[in-house]
């Protein structure tokens, strides 16, 4: 089995601003894993607020990944590279993915068959309104129309955070859903929850710190919408310590660190009867699609890394009629968009 990557910045289409930073891009890196004429690929789009960076995920494939001659089984394959990542989750889930990837490949069968998930019940998918300019809201409204969601990023102030869906309600009273981003404190979380609930918002996702549980519990115990937790559901060892104070999880795969810990999470939750949302980092098609396998598994998708740029290198799974439509291809089911330098 033969190793190879590559860097690519994706450019925002517009500005990605949340509560804490705004980024015009970001640079990922692809993995790609060969053998017997077979190509898998995968995603590792690191976040600086889980203090990973490509730098370090450069630092760790430059200095050697030490792979089987071959795969005869994918969860023993990746016991033997995962260690190996430094304890990189971006790093190791895009492994995860080039190694799913060219493992359903070989056995002529697409993700998520592999993952026992039936593709026709695939959610819709939100599409995210973040922080930034206040002029660009009609046009970033306006680029929402296909989708029958909006995530809303808040957490920027009680009046500024009001103005801002205020401001989305002037063009359109579609269904939205709130991720403050760990900005508010407790008086504002309790006053925006309750003034929210009258906006047709379906949730509010990490209102508080992720240290704060406390206010959340109390929050949670007022608020008439229910709690999402992201920063606090990094992976599946996070979930016992959150029941009962949020009423449900985002999923990310960059976070979790692998499509089998994903499957442990969606496992967990389920047992104790809390919401699943698939969520994502700015990301390409590659990574996006690898989440949306997973999507006929959870209540809610909010898989829309890949539409938020303009320079997406791959085609992978679609949105039509708001709904995510998975590729029937085998393996990920995605194909190079263009002739971009150093990828395949």
């Amino acid at each position: 089995m033969k190793l190879s990557f590559a860097t690519y910045r994706i450019h925002c289409t517009h500005p990605f601003g949340i509560s804490r930073s705004s980024h015009s891009y970001y640079d990922i890196v692809y993995v790609y894993l060969e053998g017997e004429g077979i190509t898998g690929r995968g995603e590792a789009a690191p976040s600086g607020r889980y203090d990973e960076f490509t730098d370090d995920i450069l630092s760790v494939l430059k200095s050697g990944i030490s792979l089987p001659e071959s795969m005869t089984d994918p969860i023993a394959f990746s016991d033997i590279v995962f260690p190996q990542c430094k304890g990189i989750k971006a790093l190791e889930v895009a492994f995860s993915m080039a190694i799913l990837d060219w493992w359903c490949q070989m056995q002529a069968m697409p993700l998520y068959q592999y993952l026992g998930a039936d593709p026709s019940i695939a959610p819709k998918t939100s599409y995210t309104i973040s922080i930034g300019d206040p002029d660009l809201i009609p046009e970033k409204v306006q680029e929402g129309m296909p989708y029958a969601i909006l995530k809303v990023k808040l957490g920027i102030g009680l009046s500024e955070d009001k103005a801002m869906m205020n401001a989305i309600r002037e063009h359109t009273d579609k269904l939205i859903r709130v991720d403050a981003n760990e900005g508010w404190d407790l008086s504002t979380g309790i006053e925006m929850c309750r003034w929210l609930a009258d906006q047709n918002v379906e949730f509010v996702e990490q209102p508080f710190k992720s240290t704060n549980l406390t206010d959340t519990a109390e929050l949670r115990s007022k608020s008439p919408l229910p709690l999402i937790a992201d920063e606090n559901s990094l992976y599946s060892g996070d979930i016992p310590g959150i029941e009962g104070v949020f009423d449900g999880i985002n999923i990310k795969l960059m976070k979790c660190g692998s499509i089998f810990e994903a499957q442990k999470m969606i496992q967990m939750a389920r047992e104790r009867n809390m919401q699943i949302m698939l969520g994502c980092m700015i990301e390409s098609s590659v990574g996006i699609t690898a989440a949306a396998h997973l999507s006929p598994l959870v209540d809610y998708a909010d898989l829309d890394g890949n539409l938020l740029i303009n320079n997406d290198p791959y085609r992978g799974v679609l949105v039509k009629d708001g709904y995510l439509t998975l590729p029937e291809e085998t393996g990920l089911g995605i194909s190079l968009n263009s002739d971009s330098k150093n990828l395949i």
